[in-house]
């Protein structure tokens, strides 16, 4: 018997019979109330499909969102740490207004809601990032280029780019403002005798940061960050609205083609689930080994 087992007592089996009665009574009433017909065999062919004339097996829909999202919170994790570390020293900083444009910025995007918010990005700021850049022929010449198979692993299909790095952007944007707060938190639980100590030998207050403050404090802010990178997963469907091909759009796409309602938004359910879930349980081993 597996050890996780030997350590369930009855209360454990209990609560997990009745959620699988719960669970059962949900289905039982879709399917009798509103004369529901499931059709869970449907939902495979969804995530990968064979393609028979090519004799290959390729992404459909549910996983072509699922790798769009995943390069997203990837690309917008790394551009949201830059940005909120850059944030989270300016909250710090001696100057009164760097500290008061930093805040300000903070204080707008924790206190609006995430949806006004990615509309006002997108339109406003990342859209006209993308033309002034003019991505949309950039990306159309990729896409006609030979080696558009190493650029389709990154980003995903290329005519496609321009609406990615509008919502790496945007996602970058707004989560930057709670891991700014994270870093400032983890800069003023530094100790002020430390500081006193490297400012007493000559350094200055860059080298200060970067050899004594910065160091530990990203050591200290490792948990909340890991928990913030699973909420900015979660969060990364809110720019389905935008048009982004991440999971949630494409599960909208799926379920206005086949009405396959509480199949398709269940099972993209579990998709954030497991990936949510996987990196928990991978953080919080690490903090243990640290």
């Amino acid at each position: 018997m597996p050890s996780f087992l030997k350590k369930l007592k009855i209360a454990d089996y209990v609560i997990a019979a009745i959620l699988v009665a719960f669970f059962g009574y949900v289905a039982l009433t879709v399917e009798g109330k509103l004369n529901y017909e499931w059709r869970w065999e449907l939902i495979p062919n969804y995530i990968l499909r064979y393609r028979e004339d090519q004799d290959v097996w390729f992404a459909n829909l549910l996983l072509q969102g699922l790798f769009n999202t995943i390069r997203i919170s990837i690309y917008a994790s790394v551009l949201a740490l830059i940005l909120g570390t850059i944030l989270g020293i300016a909250r710090t900083a001696e100057n009164l207004t760097v500290r008061m444009l930093a805040r300000t910025y903070l204080e707008l995007l924790r206190n609006i809601p995430p949806v006004v918010i990615v509309f006002i990005f997108f339109f406003f700021l990342s859209q006209q990032l993308i033309d002034w850049l003019n991505l949309d022929r950039w990306a159309r010449g990729i896409a006609r280029s030979d080696n558009v198979h190493i650029w389709e692993f990154f980003f995903g299909e290329m005519r496609r780019f321009p609406s990615l790095i509008a919502g790496v952007i945007v996602l970058a944007l707004f989560e930057s403002a709670f891991v700014g707060e994270i870093v400032r938190a983890g800069i003023q639980s530094i100790p002020q005798g430390q500081r006193e100590a490297a400012r007493s030998i000559g350094m200055s207050r860059l080298q200060e940061m970067r050899y004594i403050v910065l160091p530990q404090a990203m050591k200290k802010v490792v948990p909340p960050m890991a928990n913030q990178f699973i909420t900015l997963i979660k969060d990364s469907s809110i720019i389905s609205l935008i048009s982004v091909q991440e999971l949630t759009y494409k599960t909208v796409e799926l379920v206005a083609s086949t009405r396959l309602i509480f199949e398709a938004w269940l099972t993209t359910a579990a998709f954030y689930f497991v990936i949510c879930f996987t990196l928990s349980m991978l953080f919080r081993r690490l903090e243990r080994q640290r």
